[in-house]
């Protein structure tokens, strides 16, 4: 499925059951067009029995009541067009989005995170919901328009041709003063699209930092930039509008303006006997109604236009390169051995690991540590699949991780970070989320491993209390607790901590380091830390720079044979001296 098949053509791929509803919408919508023209039939026969001397009052009011009838059904089918346009556009919604949704599943988690989940929520919710309107009414009511352009046209044809062509004169006339308003579009289109994107980026980073800006007393120049951001998306509409206003008004007059043709020169055909009153009757009302149709269908230029600027959006989603897995795993570990051979990997075409060969054995605690921007995390993340290695293999028992499908490969791994999510649900449902079979007593038991059961009890609800919206009811130290929690209820074999008590109190984080300790025997735990004190016991160090591997052994080896640990352990122990 690729943008260039064409907006449309597009969107029907995921119509799925629903195809059949746009049919009958667009069947239906064709009826009532037809519909609409019964009336205007009905009045330009009203008006020539008038002119015939007519006086039955029961005449006209049968030319009446068809009239009123014609009305009704027309009224009855466009609604059940657009009703039914509903139905298959909902189902077209549904299923871009559970597209994207599963899409992102089959991503490697970095490109995930690299879009941000502010642009991956504007773009499944609300740039989606956005063309809602433009297909649930464009479709059913371009097609009813352009029937009853077409049917008014040829019966304006079967009436006298020439008249047909006079009552077309405006329209030419109005579309060279349309395309004029056009000119530009592109332009002035896409500085919209920037600016409306830049006011809500700007909208978004001043109310998450409004703690920050009045701390800093920045209060004034964070406000003038969104003033002028706000400024700048209004004056993006304005300056539009004023270039195009003047063209838009000679169109809008000039084309429905049919009139000013057929009534000087339908009069002069019948003063000359080549077009009979009655024609002249019939074609002078069905010429107010010929242009309007065209009208309301060039009104759904904008939103095709936005219609294609969000199908580029929604497909930067589903077309995004995938992590090859396959759906069964072709090998099994036998182990939980984990090695990295030659491992190399970079960041937009930048390389940032050059190298690696590392094994962490099963059963031990393996640390990585160096500075900041040494690739620590992204060994890490490596492991734990957020992406797949530029050059190299990273293996489990064996078998590269590649070979093994996504659902077998993430049961084998705990990672926690630094910055971890929690759902808006109670805490226990938070904790429950490691392991979805666990009881109530072993969610709690995880709780208390893991140093949590204090402040939950603390709490009016306890494990019942909600935690807000990513955990916002709760301390950072108190949320890092339960993710913690959650990674041990799951029990997977292998166990990543990337600086994961960094938000934790000492006193907790002794806790926890010692339920993790319990926790961890015969697993393969990979433990990130800044503070050294911390890791000092563990089986294995790493000590990572500048994407290289500067030394590799335990902490007493280290001091004497690595000089970056060295000067990393003398800097940790004079600011734990200084405190």
């Amino acid at each position: 499925m690729k943008k260039e098949k064409g907006a449309f053509a597009w969107i029907m791929e995921f119509e799925g059951q629903k195809r059949k509803f746009y049919i009958l919408s667009i069947i239906l919508a064709i009826i009532g067009a037809l519909c609409q023209m019964i009336p205007f039939l009905m009045i330009a026969h009203i008006i020539s029995k008038l002119l015939g001397g007519e006086t039955n009052f029961n005449a006209y009011l049968v030319d009446c009541l068809i009239m009123a009838v014609a009305w009704l059904i027309r009224v009855s089918f466009h609604s059940g067009s657009t009703a039914c346009s509903h139905v298959a556009t909902f189902s077209v919604l549904a299923n871009i989005r559970k597209q994207g949704l599963m899409k992102m599943e089959r991503m490697p988690l970095g490109a995930v995170q690299q879009f941000g989940s502010g642009n991956l929520k504007n773009i499944l919710v609300e740039r989606i919901d956005s063309i809602e309107t433009t297909l649930a009414h464009m479709i059913p009511e371009m097609s009813g328009n352009l029937c009853a352009v077409l049917a008014t046209l040829g019966f304006l044809f079967w009436i006298d041709w020439r008249m047909a062509l006079v009552s077309l004169i405006t329209f030419p006339i109005g579309m060279l003063c349309f395309m004029c308003m056009m000119i530009g579009y592109e332009k002035y289109y896409k500085r919209t699209v920037v600016a409306t994107k830049n006011l809500n980026d700007t909208a978004v980073e001043y109310i998450g930092g409004i703690e920050v800006i009045k701390v800093f007393g920045k209060a004034k120049s964070s406000y003038e930039k969104f003033v002028a951001a706000a400024k700048e998306g209004a004056a993006s509409y304005v300056d539009w509008m004023r270039q195009s206003n003047l063209y838009f008004t000679f169109s809008m007059n000039i084309m429905p303006a049919t009139l000013i043709t057929v009534l000087p020169i339908g009069g002069l055909l019948v003063r000359s006997g080549s077009l009979s009153q009655i024609s002249f009757i019939f074609v002078t009302i069905l010429a107010m109604g010929l242009i309007t149709p065209i009208i309301n269908c060039m009104a759904f230029s904008d939103d095709i236009a936005k219609l294609n600027t969000v199908i580029g959006e929604v497909t930067s989603i589903i077309d995004a390169q995938e992590m090859p897995r396959p759906q069964h795993s072709t090998s099994l570990p036998k182990d939980h051995i984990v090695t990295l051979t030659d491992v190399h990997f970079g960041y937009n075409e930048k390389e940032v690991l050059h190298g690696i060969d590392l094994t962490f054995r099963e059963g031990t605690v393996n640390a990585l540590v160096g500075p900041s921007g040494s690739g620590k995390s992204t060994i890490a993340k490596l492991i734990a699949a957020f992406w797949d290695v530029n050059a190299g293999s990273i293996c489990i028992g064996g078998v590269d991780i590649r070979q093994l499908s996504a659902e077998q490969y993430y049961g084998l791994i705990a990672y926690v970070s630094q910055e971890n999510f929690l759902f808006d649900d109670t805490i226990r449902e938070n904790i429950r989320m490691g392991r979805l079979s666990a009881t109530d007593a072993q969610v709690e038991q995880a709780a208390k491993d893991c140093g949590c059961w204090d402040f939950i009890m603390s709490l009016e609800k306890g494990f019942d209390t909600m935690v807000g919206c990513g955990g916002s009811h709760l301390s950072g130290g108190e949320k890092q607790r339960i993710c913690i929690a959650r990674a041990m209820l799951k029990n997977a074999p292998i166990v990543i901590l990337d600086e994961a008590t960094a938000y934790t109190d000492p006193e907790n984080e002794a806790v926890i380091q010692a339920s993790v300790a319990k926790l961890v025997k015969g697993k393969t735990l990979i433990v990130i830390a800044h503070r050294l004190s911390t890791i000092a016991d563990a089986d294995q160090i790493t000590v990572v720079d500048q994407g290289t591997i500067a030394g590799t052994g335990r902490h007493e080896q280290l001091l004497d044979t690595c000089p970056l640990y060295q000067k990393l352990w003398s800097s940790h122990i004079c600011a734990k001296d200084s405190l």
